[in-house]
């Protein structure tokens, strides 16, 4: 989600030294920063833990994944996208579908006119499962074979994507 953006910044911007603070702490384009209410040097307790809401956007690939608008995620970050740098990504494609309940986080990109250009602030790895992808995994997957568009256009074709979660409880 972070190195997207950053991509984001140079290609669609044409910021060519646009960064994350994290890699390059004086970059005039930070279009990833540091959380600015926690310490830089007071380590503990500085990270964005745990299970949070995401609100998205009606309509978006990632609510059409998610079959939801309002999806709980898991989040182990201290580095986040620069609200200040928001209007001129999105005024040059890049779509911020996704945000915390405050509307102040960015939590989920896409980008019109790509195969797949969906990325996460959280990690959904964290609730995947064998029988179970996380929706961002199955949207990857369904565009890597091919399927995505029909399985978009098609009630059955979701059906077919499902699999019973063998570790589901009961």
């Amino acid at each position: 989600f972070q190195s997207m953006t950053i991509e984001a910044g140079r290609n669609l911007c044409g910021w060519k030294d646009a960064n994350s603070t994290e890699f390059e702490e004086d970059t005039p384009n930070p279009v990833v920063i540091f959380m600015p209410e926690v310490s830089k040097t007071q380590m503990g307790g500085t990270m964005r833990l745990g299970k949070r809401r995401t609100v998205l956007q009606p309509g978006c690939l990632a609510a059409q994944l998610y079959g939801d608008t309002e999806v709980d995620e898991r989040h182990r970050h201290r580095y986040e996208v620069n609200i200040d740098k928001v209007p001129e990504l999105e005024a040059k494609g890049l779509k911020f579908v996704g945000r915390d309940t405050t509307g102040e986080r960015m939590e989920v990109i896409e980008l019109d006119d790509h195969p797949y250009y969906v990325g996460t602030q959280y990690h959904p790895e964290f609730l995947s499962r064998p029988g179970r992808a996380s929706p961002p995994f199955l949207g990857l997957l369904l565009a890597a074979s091919n399927q995505l568009e029909e399985w978009k256009s098609s009630d059955e074709a979701k059906e077919k994507f499902r699999v019973e979660d063998p570790f589901a409880e009961e």
